[in-house]
Formats: structure tokens, sequence, C-alpha cells
């Protein structure tokens, strides 16, 4: 009625996919009913490339199976250091174009090996384009990992925080959102609000600016799940304590130190195996989202699950002594 199309539009079912939801306009989005499809595994990855993509690759290159074999730990070199994905679209461009370059060296009857190492990848695709810095950033006062969910996946978010003398300024950098910089405001004010119960001095900010920065600043960040990590870089900032070694951790935060549950939770803690975490903290609200986590990423994490940001920073800080507090005024 309304398009002049010559056909019935109402009786049309529209399936669209995509990685976010962020850049999808409001009245679109509340017109759609949406499913969101967990990300893979790197095992569930390297057992599609096994079955399916390279066999296919091989096939669409004219090449035989026995021209051209990868090993399993080739497959996880390209799924690792090669692509950063939740699907597989880039894990199979990869594949083509290592394909594509034993194709042209058959072709040329140039001298290759059917089987491809680990160590050949870099020849034929040029040098590793992510590199996994396992447990990066230890023992830090004032930088605390938290979990991140992304258009590519989960991820590891570093909060920074830093303090300096002034005049009660809040300074935020890393192309952070409105919500994610409300979060900042939230977190701030619920440690200020419990203070003293924390040994830190309760006028500390009259006297003192602060400066949060999460890394990555050309990268839009945004959400909420980052508050208990703020409020724990805050803490830890303050009172001179690191947190706790192989500990990260995602929630939101309410001003009264409540903490919410978050979306994502696979692929955060997939993030979190990728980097050689032991243990996390979720909020107690999530925990019957583990039914949804395969056994060997459940097996590999010790889970805190917490309702208040108390129990937050008594885990963090366990066995973390104070070194020093800010001067009374």
């Amino acid at each position: 009625h309304y398009l002049d199309v010559p056909f019935d539009l109402s009786k049309v079912m529209f399936i669209t996919t995509g990685n976010i939801l962020d850049t999808i306009p409001s009245v679109l989005l509340d017109r759609m009913e949406v499913i969101r499809l967990p990300g893979y595994t790197d095992r569930e990855k390297l057992q599609i490339a096994k079955k399916y993509l390279i066999p296919r690759e091989i096939e669409n290159h004219g090449l035989k199976p026995v021209q051209l074999q990868m090993p399993d730990e080739t497959v996880l070199k390209l799924i690792q250091n090669y692509t950063r994905e939740s699907g597989l679209r880039n894990l199979d461009r990869e594949i083509a174009n290592v394909c594509r370059k034993i194709a042209k060296k058959v072709a040329t009857n140039e001298k290759t090996k059917a089987a491809i190492r680990p160590l050949d990848i870099p020849e034929l695709l040029g040098p590793e384009r992510y590199v996994l810095d396992k447990l990066p950033r230890q023992g830090e006062i004032g930088v605390v990992p938290g979990l991140a969910y992304t258009s590519t996946g989960g991820d590891i978010l570093y909060i920074e925080v830093t303090q300096m003398s002034g005049k009660s300024s809040l300074t935020l950098t890393g192309h952070l959102g409105d919500v994610m910089k409300e979060s900042v405001q939230t977190a701030l004010s619920c440690v200020r609000s419990q203070a003293k119960e924390l040994g830190i001095d309760p006028a500390f900010f009259e006297k003192t600016d602060i400066h949060v920065h999460v890394p990555a600043g050309a990268v839009p960040k945004d959400g909420p799940s980052a508050g208990i990590t703020i409020a724990t870089a805050l803490v830890g900032m303050l009172t001179k304590r690191p947190v706790r070694p192989k500990l990260s951790m995602t929630g939101e935060i309410t001003l009264r130190g409540m903490v919410l549950p978050i979306g994502g939770l696979k692929e955060k803690c997939l993030a979190a195996l990728r980097y050689g975490f032991k243990e996390i903290i979720l909020p107690a609200e999530n925990e019957r989202d583990l039914v949804d986590l395969p056994k060997e990423i459940k097996s590999h994490f010790r889970f805190h699950f917490v309702d208040h940001i108390d129990q937050v920073f008594e885990i963090a800080f366990a066995g973390r002594k104070k070194e020093s507090k800010l001067p009374s005024p």
C-alpha cells in the first residue's frame, strides 16, 4: 500500500545478519526479533575447518588432498594468530589464501611440501597479525583486566587509573561511549560513598584529579559491564594494592554497590582462556548462564559469583598488602 510494489510485503520475512546491534537504527531494531548466536571455540573452529572448510577450498582451487595437508597445529595457528572473530569468515579466507599459494607452486612445477607446518605459515601469509601476550600486565597498581564483548568476539579490556594533585577533576580517555562514561561516574561515586570502610580518606577527591584510561584509544568502547573493573582499579590505585594475579572480571555496578548481570559470557570466557587467566569474577545472576559453556572451558576456571562490590574487593585484593593510604588533609 505504501511502496507501490506488486506484492504484499507484509507476507515477506526478511532475514538479516550482523555482528553488533549498536549500528542498527533503533526504529528498525524495534521491529526485529533478535536471535543471538554464540561464537565458536578454537576447538570447534578446528573441527569445522578440518571437516568442511579445508576440503572445500582444496577442491575449489583444483588441488588434490595429497597436495595439501594441514595438521591441527597449523590450523590452530591460523585461528589464533591470523584471525580474531566469533565466526569463520576470515579463517575460510586465510585457508583459501594458503590454497592459492600452493596451487601457484603446483602450476609452476615449483617444489612444495604437502604438509604445511606452523613454521610455513608466515612464509605464505606474512607475519602474524595477532600475538597473544599470556597474562600481560600483572601486579600493576591501578590496572585491572576486565572482560569485554566486541564485534569480533570476546577480548581483554584493561582499565588504567592514576591520580595527581588537583581540584576534583575526572578525565576519561580511550574513545569511551556515553554508557561507559556513566559507568565510570557510577563507580567513582560508589567508591567515594564507601571510602571510610575501604580505608581511604573520605575527602580524597577534593584534592585529587583522577584519570581513567582504557588502552587501544582508536577503538570505540561502550557498555556498562566494566563497572566492577573500574571500581576495583580505583580502589587499587587509592590504597596502593594490585589485584591478585591470573584474575579477570566483568559486571555492571550500581551506586549502592550492587553487581548486575552482563551479556556475552561465553565469548568473554573464551578471551580469558586465550590470555591464560585462571579465575573470573562474575555477577551472581550469571551463574545460570554457565550451562551454555563447554565443559573444557568451565573446567579451566575458578568462578567467583558476587552480588555486591564488597565481595569483588575481598576477592581481588585477597592477600595483597596495602602499601600506603592517601594522607589526611
